[in-house]
């Protein structure tokens, strides 16, 4: 085979392996709720 079919062949792997790796991350975080004190003379 040539050297273009391989290279073809090999880059095409590389993408398939990559999209096949970044669908199987756990993609969603769980939320962090943050509570902060405010003083009351910023609200005004």
């Amino acid at each position: 085979m040539s050297r273009l079919v391989i290279t073809v062949v090999v880059i095409l792997i590389v993408v398939v392996g990559g999209l096949f790796l970044l669908a199987g991350r756990d993609g969603e975080r769980p939320m962090t709720q943050v509570e902060k004190q405010v003083s009351l003379a910023n609200l005004q």
